[in-house]
């Protein structure tokens, strides 16, 4: 490869060249001109500096490796890139009729031969809704065997037709699960196992089912800061992708580059409005505000066509090229923590003001706000719940949800617009209302979340801001776990309030929750008692709910039993009453907390 050197030299000499004829030129006019030609001379002299300075470096595409039961998916990138590996997952599954937990998987399928030593049952859960033919589905959810808590090794090695290696292996640690280290090559490292029961007879009642899936998953993701970079050569072919723990049996993942493709990697949302403001740049009470959205690559071109987004339909048989995903939980299930929820990619719009009065939603949103008329879903009121909050999915809900119960599923090929429009109410307090989109893209195996949020002033011109109780997550989100990377790639967490409402199919949606959840079983840093680690005051600490304190706790005195009830909940402890406040007069102090 020519030296730095050696690349500029010529463009150099164009340049001194190009300043000689630049004032000739000069010299070969009137004083009448000499004013023009001087500008343009400085426009030649300008123009060869740009072109002398080198290209800037583009940066490394994160790649997704996919396993499912040991067939590798199969990997499409473009040519010439230059690529590390973000996110790796496997899946290993059998189907039985036979109760036995996890313990199936020990003698059958893909991870037959890991070390399942140890393995116990961690937590179990039932959905609350019922599924298509009126049964229900519990969820046991397994830790502990040798090959989740034991340290492993991801070996990927590029090779060519002919399985010769055609550049060098990268070896990615996957750390511990339960405490994080500076050498791990993952942020978000999650091993376990889970049974599925699929035909219950209730909610609570499993006896006679004969319908399960016994499954074990591996899903390691968002590269720490430092990944190793690599690029492919031309007659690379596949990567193979080695596990330490599942040792002598490689996964060869076909390779396939493409050169010139249609669309760039990369991925950012905009959002405009298209209802102008008044005179003064606000929106009056009342208003109705239409917003359109355009999906781009990383260089800015267009996903879509405007006016338009690809139908449900489209997305479910493959049809959409540039790579937009949509709601995949009819395929593939997601559960807070231990399944997947990046694969459940979610293209959600909400809206939420005025800022100043975001707070948590505790009031459950019922299913059927999902399968009514209305594409955009009323999340929160002012006058139930102190602030504005709407949402809708995209394609609406009432397509892709009632598609699924409709047999003709015709929400399905229902055209999907890029805009949409929400409604203010006569009595909007003024304020800075905010509307946020939240998509996902995979192109040519890059799985990249986009959230973009713009704000909008009602009533007023002055600026309003959210005041959040908790805080301080850049502690431990660092080095690729920042919140602009996990999750929906957003730091502005008061956009997060609107869409994480309890619903009525999935009551563990609150962020509380959620952050309670993960953090009393993953890799937290800090003593789990030390509330003073997230909340920034001890009051915010002290409105007491099962959804609160049963969200990282798993049991409770038998007086509480006795008064509120047995743990019936994997998330929120209870049912519907799970979000209501307890008592104002107990538990004013969490030991420990750090208050």
């Amino acid at each position: 490869m020519p030296s730095q050197r050696t690349v500029r030299t010529p463009v150099v000499k164009g340049l001194r060249r190009g300043l000689w004829l630049a004032a000739l030129a000069l010299l070969a006019t009137g004083c009448a001109e000499r004013e023009g030609a001087e500008q343009a001379a400085s426009r030649v002299a300008q123009s060869l500096e740009e072109a002398a300075r080198p290209a800037p470096a583009r940066s490394p595409v994160g790649l997704a490796l996919e396993v499912d039961n040991g067939v590798p998916a199969s990997l499409k990138v473009k040519a010439g890139e230059t690529f590390f590996i973000n996110q790796i997952d496997l899946r290993a599954a059998i189907s039985t009729s036979v109760d036995q937990g996890v313990n199936g998987l020990r003698t059958a399928g893909d991870f037959a031969s890991l070390a399942w030593q140890g393995v116990e049952l961690a937590d179990d859960d039932r959905s609350l809704a019922a599924n298509m033919d009126g049964t229900f589905t519990r969820r046991r959810f397994y830790r502990g065997a040798q090959w989740m808590e034991q340290p492993s090794v991801f070996t990927v090695q590029p090779v060519n037709a002919e399985g010769r290696a055609t550049g060098k292996a990268l070896v990615l640690r996957l750390g511990s699960e339960d405490k994080r280290k500076s050498n791990d090559d993952f942020f978000i490292r999650r091993l376990r196992a889970i049974q599925w029961t699929h035909n219950c007879r209730s909610a609570k009642d499993c006896t006679g089912a004969s319908n399960f899936t016994e499954e074990a998953l591996v899903e390691v993701r968002n590269a720490r800061t430092g990944a190793t970079p690599f690029t492919l050569s031309a007659d690379t072919r596949a990567l193979r992708l080695d596990w330490s723990a599942r040792q002598g049996a490689s996964y060869l993942i076909p390779v396939e580059q493409v050169h010139n493709p249609t669309w760039g990697y990369g991925f950012s949302i905009d959002i405009k409005a298209l209802t102008p403001p008044r005179a003064d740049g606000t929106y009056a009470p009342g208003s109705a505000v239409t917003f359109q959205m355009t999906l781009r690559d990383g260089a800015g071109k267009p996903l879509h066509p405007a006016g338009s987004l690809p139908t449900y339909f489209e997305f479910l048989s493959g049809q959409i090229q540039s790579g937009i995903e949509y709601y995949r939980g009819f395929s593939e299930p997601a559960a807070t923590y231990y399944r997947r929820k990046h694969r459940e990619r979610n293209f959600s719009v909400s809206f939420i003001g005025p800022a100043h009065r975001i707070q948590p939603l505790r009031n459950i949103v019922e299913l059927e706000s999902f399968l009514g008329p209305d594409d955009v879903i009323s999340i929160a009121t002012p006058e139930r719940d102190g602030v504005l909050a709407q949402a809708s999915l995209v394609p609406p809900a009432n397509d892709t949800f009632g598609g699924a119960y409709d047999p003709s599923h015709a929400g399905w090929f229902a055209p999907v617009s890029d805009t949409w429009t929400h409604q203010l109410p006569a009595n909007a307090e003024p304020g800075t209302y905010r509307v946020t989109v939240k998509a996902r893209r995979v192109y040519l195996g890059e799985d990249l979340p986009a959230s973009r949020t713009v704000e909008i002033q009602v009533g007023t011109t002055q600026h309003t801001e959210a005041t959040l109780t908790t805080g301080k997550c850049d502690t431990c989100h660092v080095q690729g776990g920042e919140l602009g990377q996990v999750l929906h790639a957003t730091d502005d967490r008061a956009t997060c309030t609107t869409c994480h409402a309890p619903l009525s199919f999935e009551l563990e949606g609150p962020v509380a929750v959620r952050t309670h959840f993960v953090h009393s079983r993953g890799r937290f840093d800090a003593p789990l008692e030390k509330c003073s680690s997230c909340h920034l005051s001890q009051e915010s600490t002290q409105r007491t709910s099962k959804a609160a304190c049963l969200s990282c706790h798993k049991s409770y005195p038998d007086s509480h039993v006795e008064k509120f009830g047995p743990i019936e909940h994997l998330y929120v402890g209870g049912g519907r009453e799970s979000f209501q406040q307890c008592t104002g007069s107990c538990h004013k102090t969490h030991p420990g907390s750090g208050f």
